[in-house]
């Protein structure tokens, strides 16, 4: 984003470039290819590219610009880089790669209601230049069912031009965004070669001349890829923004306690602290069911009461929360809550990881300052009946969310 705009950043990642194919000198016999922001050094346009890099023999080889600039759902690239003019392959170690940076390879019409979002195909033209091995880094969001439409996608490529396929995808959570990985190679019929891991960074040696199997992909539960992303994102951003450690508070409702569950996958039940605050309101179930999940997750479980600071804060408001309660009374409890679990936050160092799913903030179902309170909204983008999906994929061997 706009990092890019800062000349310190593009000079630093400029270095890094530098370093990083200094640094193969130790290998003469290996390439490396990875992505980076260049500098167009023209007075017109942005001034950057998006660009991959081909490092060797301790100078960079070969330098390809992206040349289609997504600017729908999370991507705004053309604020920022200019297009490439032209696509070219490149020779290396007796192959002519045709190098294609994630977006250059998703303008197929099956993908746009029947129509190309872009007047060009970077793969097509890359192609009719004969290259020998088309290759697509990427940085390629998740969204339930995305490995499917990936795997058709570049399947759609190999068999159009008969050409083996490799697809390398990020892996890691950044913010509201999380990379999936499952990279795959393809042979020129479009069959599976090789394939990594999702939501797990993975190496593996390939040969990009072997030929695949004809064994039918097996797409992603999408429950458990649900489940793994919600993983792979609570622990990347407690561990990037400098925490190691997460705070719940439990009500005993089932957003708590996915969220809580989902919290001790990711960070082990040493790292996470549940925080009971039950109030005259709170029914007796409720009270039990965060106890138990609490002991079936092995984590520490604080409980406290709310009583007296409810009544207090209604004691000093009498004059303006005339009778009967409504609910001013109700959110001064979800705020007296999210007052305690940023105070354990604030002197702990834990990250609050706030309970509320997509449903009820569609709505507005949720009190401000109060059980939005929080670093990380884990379930923001989970609907409500994915929540119980979710609690029951996490009591699929075992009962750890009380039924």
């Amino acid at each position: 984003r706009d990092l890019l705009e800062r000349h310190w950043f593009i000079e630093q990642a400029t270095q890094a470039v530098r370093e990083f194919a200094a640094a193969t000198r130790q290998h003469p016999k290996t390439a490396a290819l990875f992505g980076a922001a260049t500098p167009t050094d023209r007075q017109e346009g942005r001034g950057l590219h998006n660009s991959a890099l081909l490092v060797g023999r301790g100078t960079v080889l070969a330098t390809v610009h992206k040349s289609l600039l997504p600017t729908y759902d999370v991507f705004d690239e053309d604020r920022y880089f200019d297009p490439a003019p032209v696509v070219s392959v490149v020779p290396c170690a007796g192959e002519k790669l045709g190098i294609t940076v994630c977006e250059d390879a998703w303008n197929i019409p099956e993908l746009w209601g029947r129509q190309r979002r872009y007047a060009r195909d970077p793969v097509a033209e890359l192609a009719a230049q004969g290259a020998t091995l088309i290759i697509n880094i990427s940085a390629s969001p998740f969204y339930a069912g995305k490995d499917q439409v990936r795997l058709e996608l570049m399947r759609s490529h190999a068999l159009a031009h008969g050409v083996p396929l490799l697809y390398v995808n990020q892996v890691g959570g950044n913010d509201e965004l999380i990379f999936d990985g499952g990279s795959f190679l393809m042979d020129g019929r479009g069959r599976l070669v090789a394939s990594l891991e999702h939501f797990a960074e993975q190496v593996r040696v390939v040969d990009t001349t072997a030929e695949g199997s004809d064994a039918p992909y097996r797409a992603l539960d999408e429950v458990a890829s649900v489940h793994d992303a919600l993983v792979l994102g609570i622990r990347d951003y407690l561990r990037k923004c400098g925490f190691s450690r997460g705070v719940v508070g439990l009500s005993g409702g089932i957003d708590s306690a996915v969220t809580c569950a989902l919290a001790v996958t990711a960070l082990g039940p040493e790292n996470v602290l549940g925080v009971s605050m039950p109030s005259e309101f709170s029914s007796a179930g409720s009270i039990t069911d965060a106890r138990a999940l609490a002991a079936n997750l092995g984590i520490e479980l604080q409980t406290i009461p709310i009583n007296r600071i409810y009544h207090s804060y209604l004691a000093q408001l009498h004059n303006l929360l005339p009778p009967p309660p409504g609910v001013a009374e109700e959110n001064l409890q979800a705020r007296i809550r999210g007052a305690i679990l940023m105070a354990i936050s604030n002197e702990h160092g834990h990250l609050l990881l706030s309970t509320g799913n997509k449903s009820e903030l569609a709505v507005g179902y949720c009190t401000l300052y109060g059980d939005m309170a929080g670093g990380l909204a884990v379930l923001a983008d989970v609907p409500k009946m994915m929540v119980y999906r979710l609690a029951h994929y996490i009591n699929r061997d075992r009962e750890v969310i009380p039924q």
